[in-house]
């Protein structure tokens, strides 16, 4: 196949880089990987991925370099210690991490000032089962020949690749995203506490919402886990939605745009994350407005 001739370096392999790069394993490409802790990467490197020693001999063995890495800082970090005096002209980084937009374009311009190697931003939702499925939502920025080069590595990981615009415009995207699925999410944990509350049965909350114009996809999955108040496994994190929900609040500002409800999303977020739940999956929301 045509996408197999590009040779794949994935930098993160956590809870989303895992199921990730086994999809791209297994529709036959080669792929070098790197992480952080490098206990995490047993299950991928016994799929077949070739283990670097470093990020600099990953972006040197590899045409396409793939970033799933926690935030901004670590994007930065990684990119301005390892990636650029490691990349060339002819490589291109795909970066699926949140971070914030304008990062992104700042991190792009000197990365391509440097050596020449382009970016495509291009975060993703769906979660893990997504990821596993290889079901994902893409939201992708950058220039149209990248982009192309992106949908054909990525195919194995989405049912929808999207280009939003240039550089910076897939994470824009990616929190307008967000700030739904947080508000969503938040919401969900308010109105099943209160149908408990007032007796009635929450586990049957999403089956008789379903398919009304009160149905989500959240209400779908995280409906249950708190109605059951099931919290493992970890499907992604609060601290997840919140450092999200602050860049939706920080670059309200700097475009002078009224986020209200996202804002006090943010810190009823900020307020769970501090009674302990930053680690935890955002079914665990249903404990602050729970009375038991």
């Amino acid at each position: 196949m045509a996408e197999q001739r590009y040779t794949l370096g994935f930098v993160g392999i956590g809870l989303m880089g895992q199921p990730l790069s086994l999809r791209l394993l297994e529709a036959g490409f080669q792929v070098n990987v790197w992480n952080r802790t490098v206990a995490k990467l047993d299950v991928v490197a016994g799929a077949g991925a070739k283990v670097c020693g470093s990020v600099g001999e990953l972006v040197k063995a590899s045409d396409v370099v793939i970033l799933c890495l926690a935030d901004t800082m670590a994007v930065e970090a990684v990119v301005t210690e390892q990636i650029i005096v490691n990349g060339a002209a002819d490589k291109l980084l795909i970066d699926l991490s949140s971070i914030h937009p304008e990062a992104t374009r700042s991190i792009a311009a000197t990365l391509q000032a440097a050596c020449g190697m382009r970016w495509v931003d291009a975060p993703v939702s769906g979660g893990t089962a997504g990821a596993e499925q290889g079901s994902l939502a893409i939201m992708a920025g950058g220039a149209e020949p990248d982009i192309e080069i992106a949908r054909e590595v990525l195919r194995p990981l989405y049912s929808r690749l999207t280009h939003m615009g240039p550089i910076g415009s897939g994470q824009t995207t990616k929190i307008c995203n967000q700030m739904i699925v947080s508000c969503n999410v938040l919401v969900i944990a308010e109105m099943m506490a209160l149908a408990k509350a007032a007796g009635v049965d929450a586990a049957k909350i999403p089956e008789a919402l379903a398919g009304g114009f009160a149905d989500s996809k959240p209400l779908q999955i995280v409906g249950p886990e708190m109605a059951d108040k099931r919290f493992e496994p970890v499907k992604w994190r609060v601290k997840t939605l919140l450092k999200d929900l602050n860049m939706a609040v920080d670059l309200a500002g700097k475009q002078g745009s009224a986020i209200p409800m996202s804002g006090l999303a943010a810190q009823l977020m900020q307020l769970h994350g501090s009674g302990g739940f930053l680690e935890q999956d955002p079914a665990t929301l249903i404990k602050l407005y729970a009375q038991d």
